[in-house]
This record gives structure tokens, sequence and C-alpha cells, in this order.
């Protein structure tokens, strides 16, 4: 493969890791809401926002997912070296458009839960699927459920790439299949 879809992937990727860490995910700390921290949505790192911290749970998972779909994309136009007579196949190719969409369809629809029925004593309660640019000022994320979320896929990907695997097939020499055959008539004679 040439050097171009090589740097093409690590420039685009680049470019979504400077998006990602200049608009960060933000939590709200609410005195109201006894400083339980609520969803506040992306905003610009350099800007100052009072009673607010970056969620760095969901910025690990957008790094990650980042990451991910720059290696699916090197695995996609080939740019990852593989032994020889191996070949990507049309289901793994279709397994990895699977996966790609799967990932951003679970950054772009977190899972949330509302700020009332949250504790410091209790387990975190799901309250469902919400798109991550609406208005999620009166939940939180479910960061746990997420990466569960995020790593199942990942897990499921990777059994399907290699369900879908194609076989090498080695071919034998006339003298290798002659071999093959004195060898399978002499246990037969035994």
């Amino acid at each position: 493969m040439n050097r171009s879809p090589r740097w093409s992937v690590a420039l685009l990727t680049l470019l979504n890791l400077l998006l990602i860490f200049a608009f960060p995910p933000y939590d709200y700390l609410s005195m109201q809401r006894g400083y339980v921290p609520t969803f506040s949505g992306f905003h610009f790192i350099a800007d100052l926002h009072i009673n607010a911290h970056i969620n760095t749970d969901f910025l690990t998972l957008e790094v990650l997912v980042a990451l991910v779909s720059a290696g699916i994309a090197l695995i996609l136009l080939g740019g990852y070296s593989r032994p020889p007579g191996t070949r990507v196949t049309t289901p793994q190719k279709a397994v990895m458009l699977l996966v790609l969409t799967n990932l951003f369809a679970a950054l772009l629809f977190p899972p949330f839960e509302n700020y009332l029925s949250i504790s410091k004593a209790t387990i975190p309660s799901f309250e469902g699927f919400y798109f991550v640019f609406a208005d999620n000022s009166h939940r939180q994320l479910v960061a746990p459920l997420l990466y569960m979320e995020i790593a199942l896929i990942l897990v499921n990907g990777g059994l399907l790439w290699l369900l879908f695997c194609g076989r090498k097939r080695e071919q034998l020499s006339p003298e290798q299949i002659r071999a093959l055959a004195k060898t399978l008539q002499k246990s037969k004679q035994a």
C-alpha cells in the first residue's frame, strides 16, 4: 500500500483527537442538586466554566472510539501488513463497518439516568438512551454501562471478524500429493 491512505488516516485521526480535546464533555455540579454531576454538553476547553468539570469517562471513550476507528480504517484500506496469502474478506469488511457504526451510535445515544434518582449510596439507575446533543441538563451519563456497551461491541466485532476469517488453502505440489498417497496406502495395508 502506498503512503497516501496511511497518512490520510493518521491525519484524520489527529484532527479527530484535536477536536475531541478542544471540545471535551463537561458535567455541571449544582449546589441545588447536592453537587451531583449532570451532563452539561461539549464546550470549548479555553472557556471558563463555573461549577463544571470534564467528564473523563466519556472523554476516554471518545478517544478510544477515535483510535479504534483509525484501526478499522487501516484494515479496510489495507494499510496494515498481513501474512502473504491472506486477505480481508467481504464479510469481514461488513463486520468492521457494522462495528464502526455501532460505536458511533453508542456515543451519540449514551445511557443516561435522572439526577433525582442518583444518590451516593445506591447503584446508578438506568433511565434510557438519549441523544448526546439534546438537553440533558437533568441527566447524568451512566459511565459503567457505556463502558460495557463499548467493550461488548468491540468483543463481538472481534469474534465476528475471526468467524469470517478466510482460511488459507495450501497448494500441494505433485510430489507432495504422491507422498501423501503412498502414506495413505501404507496405512490402509497395515
